[in-house]
């Protein structure tokens, strides 16, 4: 049976290459948690492999033979909202027909549907677990998934009926239980019917614990990509590695999309004789990115609520991690999203999302400049004229920037947006734009490669350029002599053709035609003031 890459679902391991789940978790601390009966969360990012493990668990705990156990996913109920009416019975129902899918027993499926009419909404789940765990001949363990998806008072029910059977485990009610969702359950903030905010944690005040699920190792996602090789014969050039780790840092549906498109959406290589080479991996990354998947679309939705943008506005402006306070709510709240990494310092967690967010919230502006063309800025050698390019970002910068800023929610990093938008625009689909930022750097970093020669692209002779951006704050020539010295530094270590520095001056009182300006500095920077 052939094997492929999982970027859909829960992994099967009889198709798909997968890293077990139980290098993934403390399996020791899971089952010390069971035996002591106690309930807890696991939680983790989306598509970072939750489900996977929490059947790969619920499979060997079964294998074991100590206890019966059940993987039950409640968010069918999401769509019901706070309808508990319609919520709650489809709860039951669901945690029902799982006891008959994973253990061929019927007994609460047929007893649920038989008595819900005569229990009232308030017990319904509490009964139904109080059913199963008299009639089991083994102690009850049951993983519910996908809680956080719940809202009102369904989840604020949910939780309080748990809580109330709690006191009859393991004769008269589950052993033991997992809850898991992308939060853990103590930051949920639960909106009743009656407007009345109730948090997570005084409402499951049974919690043991909170566990959670992490990305792929730098060794396991060599592994994952060998498990490929090993099947196939289709080898990986290994300078691949490095740059698999940085544009992903392990996200386990990232890691598996990259080695899809690299495996079977890049035809050429669905010949498996052929190696996997450094340039195609490009090419896959860029594929990805520009794909706007459901993964990262369902991320990058999430920029638009205001708590993730009290984060994400502060690391795109590059802004001074001194001047910065941020609330641990909001920090806790989109590191449980998967968008950043609060360790060593706050940051992006891995470059394709440092690339597609700035992407993505300039998209609408990026397809509302007109007239802009990649042939406008090409010599005759087909490589791009920057002082012709950077010129036109000017007189578009000066036409659009108070404007548009002023209506965009990411203020704060709006000049280095839109610059990054009109690039975006023109560079488009012949070349690569790469960027680095993030707080406390203090300017942003943009490497453009172009290829010069068109049959050969990216595998043959290619432009670099270094465009480095930085807002003026104060003294104009400490700035320039500042960012000329971070501008060479950066081309240095890419081994740039061409450097430039750009000027962000957002001081009002002073004229556009004061602002706009540009010089070359005695190391040969060009610097361009905005």
């Amino acid at each position: 049976m052939d094997r492929f890459f999982n970027t859909a679902g829960p992994t099967k391991t009889d198709i798909n290459y997968y890293i077990s789940s139980f290098d993934r978790v403390d399996y020791e601390e899971i089952e010390m948690l069971i035996k002591s009966q106690r309930y807890f969360v696991l939680h983790a990012p989306r598509q970072t492999g939750k489900t996977s493990a929490l059947l790969e668990i619920m499979d060997r705990i079964n294998s074991e033979g100590r206890y019966n156990c059940v993987y039950a996913n409640i968010e069918a109920a999401q769509a019901l909202r706070g309808d508990t009416a319609e919520s709650i019975p489809t709860i039951c129902d669901v945690i029902a027909s799982s006891i008959r899918l994973y253990l061929k027993d019927d007994r609460v499926v047929k007893w649920y549907r038989k008595n819900r009419a005569n229990i009232a909404l308030g017990k319904q789940i509490s009964e139904t677990l109080n059913y199963w765990s008299e009639n089991s001949s083994k102690p009850c363990i049951l993983f519910l998934d996908e809680v956080d998806a719940l809202v009102g008072d369904t989840l604020i029910s949910l939780l309080r009926q748990i809580r109330a059977g709690y006191a009859g485990r393991p004769n008269s009610f589950p052993q033991s239980m997992i809850l898991c969702g992308v939060r853990d359950v103590r930051d949920y903030r639960i909106h009743t019917k009656d407007n009345e905010i109730i948090t997570g944690g005084s409402a499951f005040n049974i919690k043991a614990k909170s566990l959670t699920i992490g990305n792929f190792s730098y060794k396991e996602c060599q592994a994952l990509y060998q498990q490929h090789t090993d099947y196939t014969g289709q080898k990986f050039d290994e300078r691949i590695y490095p740059h698999l780790w940085e544009d992903t840092k392990g996200q386990p549906w990232l890691v598996n999309a990259i080695g899809h498109e690299l495996t079977w959406d890049e035809r050429e290589l669905r010949d498996r004789t052929k190696e996997i080479t450094l340039e195609h991996y490009f090419r896959a990354r860029e594929r990805l990115i520009h794909s706007r998947a459901t993964h990262l679309d369902q991320l990058i939705d999430k920029l638009k609520e205001d708590r993730v943008r009290r984060v994400i506005a502060p690391l795109l402006a590059n802004g001074n991690s001194v001047d910065v306070n941020f609330s641990d709510r909001d920090l806790e709240y989109v590191s449980d999203l998967g968008l950043i990494t609060r360790k060593p310092s706050v940051a992006i967690a891995n470059n394709i999302y440092k690339e597609t967010i700035p992407r993505e919230l300039t998209i609408a502006k990026q397809q509302s400049i007109a007239n802009q063309d990649i042939l406008w800025y090409l010599r005759e050698d087909k490589s791009i004229d920057m002082k012709k390019l950077l010129k036109a970002f000017q007189q578009f910068f000066r036409e659009n920037a108070d404007s548009w800023i002023e209506r965009f929610d990411y203020k704060e990093a709006g000049p280095q947006l839109l610059l990054q938008a009109f690039l975006q625009r023109v560079i488009n689909g012949g070349g690569r734009i790469n960027r680095e930022y993030g707080l406390g750097r203090k300017r942003t970093d943009i490497l453009i490669e172009y290829p010069l020669d068109e049959e050969m692209g990216f595998w043959g002779e290619t432009q670099k350029i270094v465009i480095e951006t930085k807002i003026l704050y104060s003294n104009l020539e400490k700035t320039i002599e500042k960012g000329v010295e971070q501008t060479l530094e950066y081309a240095d270590m890419v081994g740039a053709d061409e450097s430039h520095l750009i000027i962000f001056d957002r001081d009002k009182r002073i004229k556009w035609d004061d602002k706009i300006w540009n010089r070359k500095d005695k190391s040969e920077v060009m610097v361009w003031g905005s």
